[in-house]
């Protein structure tokens, strides 16, 4: 499964999970990903995959398709390649045994500090898999995909949120009220929020979007 993620002006604005086959990008709505604007062509490009392997090719010769900084007419895609079209970029991603490792460069942000808690029922839960994407700043388009019961995300000092995965779904509530800690704009409390699909999650200068694959 692959994940692409539309970005304008370095802003999230889409994303969308994709199993395998052909995903057409263009201006017209018969597309599967469709960019409204006249900087793409009605029929820009194709990712076509196969066999674990993604390919993206240009549809027409007269807008540029590229990949990573480089006009290309096809090429493999990798974890994390910017595809730009236009004056979009699309991150593309596979959803499917990734687990990047933690930014390094994020300020005031620890990936790496995550606490365990074990439950009886872990093993009834039949959840599906749930990810985070950074949307901003040096790692952005990372996916990182929530794997424990209970995962901390945060600094102590700076503020900390914990994510939990529980018997009907996933939730988040503020372990440490510091500095900014939103989701959907609206400021993080102690009591548990129900997470949904594609919600936005700000933990002081670092913006996250919860989705599930």
């Amino acid at each position: 499964m692959a994940k692409l993620t539309v970005f304008f002006k370095y802003k999230a604005i889409d994303s969308y999970l994709f199993e395998k086959g052909v995903v057409h990008i263009g201006r017209e709505e018969t597309n599967d990903l469709t960019i409204d604007s006249l900087a793409v062509a009605p029929a820009h490009a194709a990712i076509i995959t196969r066999d674990h392997i993604c390919t993206v090719k240009q549809l027409n010769e007269n807008f540029p398709l590229i990949v990573n900084g480089k006009k290309v007419k096809e090429c493999d895609l990798n974890n994390n390649d910017t595809i730009t079209i236009g004056k979009h970029d699309i991150v593309y991603n596979t959803t499917e045994s990734i687990d990047p490792e933690p930014p390094q460069e994020t300020e005031n942000f620890d990936y790496s500090k995550t606490n365990t808690v074990m439950f009886d029922m872990d093993q009834e839960l039949s959840l599906p898999p749930a990810n985070l994407q950074v949307l901003n700043g040096a790692n952005i388009g990372k996916v990182l995909p929530i794997k424990k019961s209970m995962t901390r995300l945060g600094n102590a000092g700076s503020g900390v949120v914990v994510i939990s995965k529980r018997k009907d779904a996933y939730y988040i509530s503020a372990l440490e009220k510091k500095g900014t800690l939103k989701i959907n704009e609206l400021d993080l409390e102690d009591s548990n929020i129900k997470l949904s699909n594609n919600d936005i999650i700000v933990i002081n200068q670092t913006s996250l979007q919860f989705f599930l694959s």
